[in-house]
């Protein structure tokens, strides 16, 4: 079976949690965790990044500073993963769905304005596969309406808008490091705080409501309870693993890059035949090689292909049903606004096997299904 991920070691993993080991601190905000954050704050360019045990956790926390209480509404697409929404629903926030552009399935910024109510509180866009939405306008509506934004940047490191490096133009940014992404810890996030008014509560919300590290600091002769918060922060094994991939990001990212422009250069004859529309990236982005997806016809179109693919041993899959169509979605009612691209590319999209070690006969395999169902399906005029 070819496997859609596969989790990739660097090679210095083990030994960095050894070193944890050794150190005697394998709780939270230990050395690894603060090697981890600087090296974040310094290769991305943001003010202060905090670690975080997911990326769910990191929008929980922008979530809390964003003072989101019950009623206050947050825009952001449909088509995104449930923490996304989630996050907000927890403080009692109302996720408000808009569309998403056809070309980059990222939220559409020209809708986003007609979504603005007395309610609203924050827009979070979502860096679909690593490629930037359109922040310059999404951030000139956020000024003129005096809202907060909130990148969701799951897909994004060491990835860019005009030279920005997603998550990092926001008021918060939150990463993931989950085991299906580029750079991995298993679980894990970060939370990037760019907007320096809000440093001081983010540090104390991460040490469950308390201002401890003013007390490691020595800056205070003990710490007490003085926020809400929780306990955000991984442990140093975690955090050691993390170091080790994040040493590596250069290469992951160029290696991921190398696979994915072999899909879109060998899949060009199949967007000629309309079997399948290849991603858009911008010209003023760079992305990071994050997935590979196609958009089909149709459902049947799509299914038919997944179906083939597994038939030859390769797992592919579509990726996430819109918010407003799952079971709590339809429960509680969110407001969605019509959104047919997130129907279509719903319905539509196919994402391919993308990993550090897929061997270049493996990925062969795959193009070569591909386009044998491509020919089939033409011939049958599906």
């Amino acid at each position: 079976m070819i496997p859609f991920n596969r989790p990739y070691l660097t090679g210095r993993e083990l030994f960095y949690i050894r070193q944890a080991h050794q150190r005697a601190q394998l709780a939270g905000d230990g050395y690894f965790t603060r090697k981890c954050q600087q090296w974040l704050e310094k290769n991305l360019g943001t003010k202060k990044a905090f670690l975080t045990h997911s990326c769910t956790s990191a929008l929980e926390m922008a979530a809390i500073l964003a003072d989101i209480r019950p009623g206050d509404e947050v825009i952001m697409p449909s088509y995104t993963f449930v923490s996304t929404a989630n996050a907000f629903v927890l403080r009692g926030g109302v996720p408000v769905f808009v569309d998403i552009r056809l070309d980059t399935l990222n939220i559409d910024e020209r809708l986003i304005e007609k979504a603005i109510t007395r309610k609203t509180k924050a827009i979070v866009p979502v860096h679909y596969a690593g490629v930037g939405c359109e922040m310059d306008a999404i951030l000139k509506i956020a000024r003129k309406h005096r809202l907060l934004v909130i990148e969701d940047a799951a897909h994004g490191v060491k990835a860019t808008y005009k030279g920005r490096e997603l998550g990092t133009m926001g008021d918060f940014g939150a990463l993931s490091f989950h085991e299906t992404k580029n750079i991995i810890s298993g679980e894990g996030g970060a939370l990037l705080v760019n907007n320096s008014k809000f440093i001081k509560r983010a540090e104390i919300i991460w040490q469950k409501g308390t201002d401890r590290n003013k007390f490691l600091r020595g800056e205070i002769d003990k710490y007490t309870w003085r926020d809400i918060g929780s306990s955000f922060l991984p442990g140093e094994l975690m955090a050691s693993f993390l170091l080790a991939q994040l040493e590596k990001a250069d290469a992951i990212t160029k290696k991921r890059l190398k696979i994915w422009n072999r899909y879109n250069q060998a899949l060009i004859p199949l967007e000629n035949l309309n079997f399948l529309k290849r991603p858009i990236v911008p010209t003023d982005r760079r992305h990071n090689g994050h997935m590979y997806y196609a958009i089909l016809k149709n459902k049947k179109s799509r299914d038919l292909t997944i179906k083939k693919l597994k038939t030859k041993k390769i797992l592919s899959v579509f990726h996430y049903v819109p918010l407003h169509n799952t079971p709590y979605g339809k429960k509680y009612k969110f407001h969605s606004f019509a959104s047919p691209v997130t129907k279509k590319i719903a319905n539509h999209l196919i994402r391919f096997p993308l990993f550090f070690e897929l061997k270049a006969l493996q990925q062969d395999q795959v193009i070569k299904t591909l386009k044998d169902q491509a020919a089939k399906m033409n011939k049958r005029n599906l």
